[in-house]
């Protein structure tokens, strides 16, 4: 299954409760479907760059919210459809991250870095000589 990302810029409210609800709604409908839901991270609430007209409403502050997840095309199309008709979302975007997770995935890197034995003597034996 191909992975994607979704981000979403759901409307403003003073309660979390709205937007819990529809990251819920959105990852349980991938799960239910399926799919495999990666991560979701909050990128929290900001100013819109201009304001947005949405389901008869004016937006100008948004919150952020992203989801990686692994899902067939058919369940990407209703989940469109599903943030489409939500009053909620004001703006969301998906893109396909890859085919494959070896699209995805970066090759492995030294995690530990290998130091010449002579430069690490040295400085041993200097720390060493300023001890009393």
């Amino acid at each position: 299954m191909p992975l994607y990302e979704l981000l979403c810029v759901a409307g403003h409210f003073p309660q979390y409760v709205y937007i819990k609800e529809l990251v819920t709604t959105c990852a349980t409908h991938v799960m239910d479907a399926g799919g495999v839901v990666r991560s979701i991270n909050s990128w929290g609430t900001r100013t819109l760059p201009a304001r947005k007209l949405s389901h008869k409403r004016w937006h100008t502050v948004g919150d952020y919210w992203t989801m990686h997840f692994d899902t067939n095309p058919r369940t990407l199309h209703e989940l469109n459809r599903k943030l489409r008709q939500d009053p909620r979302v004001i703006r969301w975007t998906m893109t396909k991250l890859g085919e494959k997770i070896e699209d995805i995935a970066q090759p492995n890197e030294k995690t530990i870095q290998y130091i010449k034995t002579e430069t690490l003597r040295r400085d041993f034996d200097r720390a060493n000589e300023r001890l009393p």
